[in-house]
């Protein structure tokens, strides 16, 4: 079995990604690791090539500015990086997103166990959305997504984030998956409010949309975030110690919206009848 590993990055220092911790965290899983670098006003290459090592190979890319709509340069630089993936799998995690050195064991094993059935398409993982601070997640967004894809079929990333499976010409469809064993931690929304406003003001443009000036993560109903009580990779242990944000306060002024509301009557409801109603970008096969 070959695993490929891929990645898309541009100006990920300013950004504030811990994408080092990121591509460090993989590398113990994948025979190969593809980094897309589009071109950038800072020392995001630089430090990619600095990791070293004979796994990574980096590609360099020109991202489309005229293609703002809905986030589909996003796909586009996905797939740059997935079809220079020669494995069997194809495993994509974004420069916010660590994986925990206790569970690279068991994600490569799914992998392994599950390489001759045709039927599993993808892994999923569960995902631990930071929000605020690295001590509390976010649980209003999606909980689980794929992010490993068997490397045969045919699919597209219609904006970074998922898959759709073309078996018919005209017709897509979300790929059938299993559990991949492990958890995503996602520290994209707990790094400096100042990184965050940077971020911010440099894709926003990329959705279609512009962005006030980002000021805080107090502005969200506290419904949503539960405290974290498990622990951090060990890679992450300086990169939130010196750019994650430490504390969190609800601005006092926040005004439930209609869709706060929504998410409290779905978070009454899977407690109540103990099931998970997230948003699923696959089709289950557990």
């Amino acid at each position: 079995m070959k695993v490929s590993g891929f990645t898309f990055l541009r100006n990920a220092v300013i950004n504030g990604y811990p994408f080092e911790e990121s591509i460090r965290s993989i590398l113990p899983i994948v025979d190969e690791f593809i980094c897309v670098v589009g071109e950038s006003q800072d020392e995001t290459r630089a430090r990619v090539a600095a990791i070293g090592g004979k796994k990574i190979r980096m590609v360099d890319s020109q991202w489309n500015e005229s293609m703002q709509d809905r986030g589909f340069v996003y796909g586009q630089q996905k797939m740059i990086a997935q079809y220079n993936c020669s494995g069997d799998w194809a495993f994509y995690l974004e420069g916010d997103e660590v994986l925990h050195e206790a569970e690279v064991g068991q994600i490569r094993q799914t992998m392994q166990d599950n390489l001759s059935d045709l039927e599993v398409e993808a892994l999923y993982f569960d995902f631990l959305h930071f929000y605020g601070t690295p001590e509390q997640v976010g649980i209003a967004g999606y909980r689980r997504a794929p992010r490993i894809i068997r490397n045969s079929i045919r699919t597209i990333a219609p904006d970074g984030l998922f898959w759709v499976v073309m078996d018919r010409n005209k017709k897509g469809r979300y790929p059938r998956a299993k559990h991949a064993g492990g958890n995503i931690y996602h520290y994209g929304h707990c790094r400096s409010v100042s990184k965050m406003s940077e971020k911010l003001n440099q894709v926003g443009k990329y959705w279609g949309s512009s962005h006030k000036e980002f000021q805080s993560y107090g502005s969200i109903d506290i419904a949503e975030l539960r405290p974290f009580t498990g622990s951090h990779p060990e890679l992450m242990e300086d990169w939130i110690a010196s750019a994650a944000e430490r504390a969190f306060i609800q601005d006092p002024n926040y005004r439930l919206s209609w869709r706060d509301r929504r998410n409290r009557l779905r978070f009454w409801l899977e407690e109540k009848l103990g099931i998970e109603i997230s948003k699923k970008h696959y089709r289950s096969l557990d």
